[in-house]
């Protein structure tokens, strides 16, 4: 399978730049959440549209962030 419907966006995310880079794989959306500077990955998420996954990844890279621990999704069904 071949990703499509690529974005990527910068985001404000607890006083700092986050990337989001979404993409498509079949019927499933993939989201990476990584801080801009230096350019670790802070979450991966799933889901079963774009927003979803970008949702899950935000609420994740946000708690890594401020320090709050986030509940793992139960499922990838968005």
């Amino acid at each position: 399978m071949k990703p499509e419907d690529r974005s990527v966006r910068h985001v404000p995310v607890a006083g700092r730049t986050v990337t989001l880079t979404t993409y498509r794989l079949g019927g499933v959306w993939h989201c990476t959440a990584d801080n801009t500077d230096p350019g670790a990955r802070l979450s991966r998420a799933e889901g079963s549209s774009k927003e979803a996954a970008e949702r899950s990844a935000l609420a994740e890279a946000e708690g890594l962030l401020t320090g709050k621990k986030v509940a793992p999704p139960t499922s990838c069904s968005g």
